[in-house]
């Protein structure tokens, strides 16, 4: 990269950055946690593909080929890079029964029909509407499944034969518990046992033992018990690869077979796209909150499932789906690309070739009990909590009824229509009151506000007196425009009347009321740009060739109609603040500089308010250096007045993307004429010296290197300022003290997104700063931890529950700044 002036030509060194990208030819590497994460999810998924191929009554080979086409292939051609696939237990069902009226080798063939069915429907690119499908009915989809397949697996354990249906499974079960085989019985009890006591081992040493997955432990204990003790039980038996069934021609009625295709298609694109999901959470919930490491394309993952439903099925293998918790697993390992999916197939593939003899020693019981825990767990406590927090218990229910007693695809129609006819009870359901408090009328409206609640709400309206003190509290999400221009209408007429009114949300935040003849938009807010409020006035017309200056209305009617917007809308709900500030003085916590460009509006990417921010703006957010202004001290006596006057907590420089002083100072030349802009521009030559220098890392963006020269001078100036701000006395006095803190932070217009500088508040020297700067993450209220379809035990969500928010935030600097009372700022809470 060359930086060019006029005057001289300035070369980049060609000795290596350290924040550079590599020289040479690109080289595929496998990074070494992803090769940990590889192995994780390999003695996760091994035991789990056979206990799920034998529950489906298929060739225990095909949970085999299922589980490395879903790593090497859903891996490879997948969205989500982190999302492992495979055999899932809630396909268990669905498979079981196909196999049983069509036989294994049609089985497969519908298998890459749904597979070609999944790739024509990522054509379409409709893999975002299956996210429309409520939760509380993928839940209970799977919860019905779950039971399903606990009590055909509990026969196995007790050394019985399951029947075809869940009501035959139910019905049977006292006369198998009256034959129960002890040998069998003995092998399933351990296993279960290893499986729920192992992820609760305490102390240290637990700790390190349960990094051991406890589906394989359980397995491994009860093989070994199995062989040692010499028990008569029946094992694994995995015949020879050339004896390997593939696929034939479907036979059967075609409707039947069209509606195998259909569950599968059904079962295995929504389990992978809301698994897919989850994981995004999962992922950016991590430390690093997933830099480098790309979002699920959800249509790409359909497609990558589809890929892999072919395959398997022309291999002779299970239904392939994306499954949450082997993937929780992938990410709580660390992994950071999709080579520890693809790697976690290709151990299942070596481990299906090399280990035949050793797989052969474990007990059906145990893969039998391993999968009935799975069952039982996919009924999960914090799902029916979750639905019943939503009031959609009864949505849950019945399609968990359903599936159990009817089939996947009939309890999951049942749920729909139940989910429908909540909704639109909760539609139509609005409850008024009135009630009288303090000598205010107070008229609560709970509910959804439309058409069919407006004779109500007019009658109880009309029945509150005339010139009355009124509150109208609204609790709901939805206002149709017939309920609007009702509210509006009878709030304009009880204003002419003499009377007050006051409109407030459930927690009692007032609602801006509409103005009387204004026309009902709600594109306006107090930040939108005055050429695009077009709220009652016409919008902004470019200036025709030919048309003067004196055709168009004068300049100062904008900046006057602004201020007016603000004393009817904005006005009444700060006078009460801004009373008290001029009764109380400034507090400001922050000194904040930057650039004097008419994009950056402090106020809102900080979402600080009056009293907040003590704001000093200039051309390219410069601070010159002591002794260095030539008869212009405003910068300097602002940060004296901040520091010693004010006693700020922290400054804040804040640069931004597209600066034309930056571009400027690029350009000048020393022929140049002079001019006050010329003068004030010196100050940032230390700027373009830093970044020409050899002796600094380039600043960029966590990530990423900056686009082109002008946004790596940009980054570059803000680190150059903050060095500038150590030369002033006050501020070495305060820094020295622990008093003060330094942070610098970049804002890029075009993706209105926030960079924090790491490092910041580290000791004085040229070399404290990292130069890097990190993303600014949105801020969210707290929420219950992602969860999605679950088909292993020990392994999900809950597990993960001793995570540290201190170590957190101290492992990212951003999120140590938020932790930071003194350093609000850097929080960038979502307006």
């Amino acid at each position: 990269m060359t930086l060019c002036t006029p005057d001289r030509t300035t070369t980049r060194p060609r000795v290596q950055r350290p924040h550079s990208p590599p020289e040479g030819p690109r080289r595929f590497r496998v990074a070494a946690v992803d090769v940990s994460a590889s192995i994780a999810v390999f003695l996760i998924a091994l035991p789990l593909s056979l206990g799920i191929a034998l529950a489906t009554g298929a060739p225990l080979q095909a949970g085999l080929v299922a589980a490395a086409v879903g790593g090497l292939v859903a891996g490879r051609f997948g969205g989500s890079p982190l999302q492992v696939s495979g055999p899932a237990a809630g396909l268990t069902v669905v498979t079981a029964e196909l196999i049983r009226l069509y036989g294994w080798r049609t089985t497969c063939a519908i298998t890459v029909l749904a597979g070609l069915a999944q790739l024509g429907l990522s054509a379409l690119r409709v893999a975002r509407s299956a996210l429309a499908v409520s939760p509380a009915i993928v839940h209970g989809m799977l919860g019905g499944i779950g039971v399903t397949i606990a009590l055909a697996q509990l026969h196995i354990v007790l050394g019985g034969t399951p029947q075809s249906s869940a009501v035959d499974n139910a019905l049977g079960l006292p006369a198998q518990l009256a034959h129960v085989q002890p040998a069998a019985f003995a092998i399933s009890a351990l296993t279960v046992a290893a499986l729920l006591c192992w992820p609760r081992l305490p102390g240290r040493a637990g700790r390190l033992l349960r990094k051991a997955p406890a589906a394989l432990v359980a397995v491994a204990g009860a093989t070994a018990v199995a062989v040692l003790a010499g028990l008569a039980v029946p094992r694994v038996d995995l015949p020879s690869w050339s004896s390997h069934a593939l696929p034939g021609m479907p036979e059967g009625p075609v409707l039947g077979i069209a509606a195998g295709v259909l569950t599968i298609t059904l079962v295995t694109s929504v389990q992978s796209l809301l698994s897919a999901v989850a994981v995004d959470k999962l992922v950016a919930a991590r430390p690093d909150h997933g830099l480098g490491i790309p979002r699920t394309a959800l249509d790409r993952e359909l497609a990558g499932q589809g890929m892999a439903n072919v395959v398997s099925g022309a291999l002779g293998g299970l239904p392939v789906a994306g499954v949450a918790v082997r993937s929780v697993a992938n990410v709580s390992a660390g992994a950071v690309s999709r080579a520890s999916t693809m790697l976690h197939g290709l151990w299942i593939v070596l481990a299906a070739l090399l280990l035949v003899p050793v797989l052969d020693l474990i007990p059906l019981p145990a893969l039998a009990a391993l999968v009935m825990v799975v069952g039982i767990q996919m009924v999960s406590i914090t799902h029916i909590r979750t639905v019943t927090r939503h009031r959609e218990v009864v949505v849950y229910a019945v399609t968990l009824a359903g599936v159990v007693l009817i089939g996947i695809l009939e309890g999951v129609a049942l749920g729909i229509g139940v989910a429908v006819a909540v909704a639109l009870h909760r539609l139509t359901r609005t409850r008024i009151t009135r009630e009288e408090r303090d000598g205010r009328q107070l008229l609560r409206v709970r509910g959804q506000l439309t058409f069919l609640a407006v004779p109500r709400l007019s009658r109880a309206l009309h029945q509150l007196p005339h010139g009355s003190d009124v509150v109208v509290e609204l609790d709901g999400s939805f206002m149709d425009h017939a309920a609007y221009e009702t509210l509006s209408d009878w709030t304009a007429g009880h204003l002419a009347h003499g009377g007050k009114v006051e409109t407030t949300g459930p927690s009692g935040a007032r609602i801006a009321e509409p103005s009387p003849g204004a026309a009902p938009h709600s594109c306006c807010r107090p930040w939108t740009p005055w050429h695009n409020h077009q709220c009652g006035e016409p919008p902004t017309e470019r200036k025709e060739p030919g048309e003067t200056t004196a055709d168009r209305p004068a300049p100062g009617l904008k900046l006057a109609s602004g201020i007016g917007k603000f004393q009817r809308n904005t006005a009444p709900l700060v006078r009460d603040e801004l009373a008290r500030l001029a009764r109380e003085g400034q507090r400001p916590s922050q000194l904040f500089l930057t650039c004097a460009d008419s994009r950056l509006v402090t106020s809102m990417i900080t979402a600080s308010g009056p009293g907040d921010l003590f704001t000093v703006r200039n051309v390219g957010n410069l601070v010159p250096l002591p002794g260095e202004e030539s008869g212009d001290d405003s910068v300097a006596a602002a940060i004296e007045y901040a520091v010693e006057v004010l006693r700020v907590e922290s400054i804040t420089v804040c640069g931004h993307s597209g600066c034309g002083a930056m571009q400027a100072l690029m350009n000048a030349g020393p022929d140049d004429p002079p001019s006050p802009l010329r003068r004030w521009l010196r100050h940032g030559r230390p700027s373009l010296e830093r970044m020409a220098s050899r002796r600094h890392a380039w600043a960029r963006i966590a990530g990423r290197l900056p686009a082109d020269a002008v946004e790596q001078l940009c980054l570059t100036n803000v680190v150059q300022q903050l060095e500038h701000l150590r030369a002033y006395e006050p501020v070495a006095r305060r820094l020295a003290d622990g008093s003060l803190t330094l942070h610098g932070m970049y804002f890029h217009v075009g993706e209105a997104q926030a960079y924090l500088l790491s490092g910041t508040d580290e000791p004085h020297g040229h070399d404290a700063y990292d130069d890097v700067f990190t993303r600014v993450m949105p801020t969210a209220l707290p929420t219950a931890p992602p969860t999605g379809p679950e088909d292993e035990p020990g392994n999900g969500p809950a597990d993960e529950a001793g995570a540290d928010p201190e170590a957190e935030a101290a492992a990212d600097p951003a999120a140590e700044a938020a932790a930071d009372p003194a350093a609000r700022l850097e929080t960038a809470r979502a307006s």
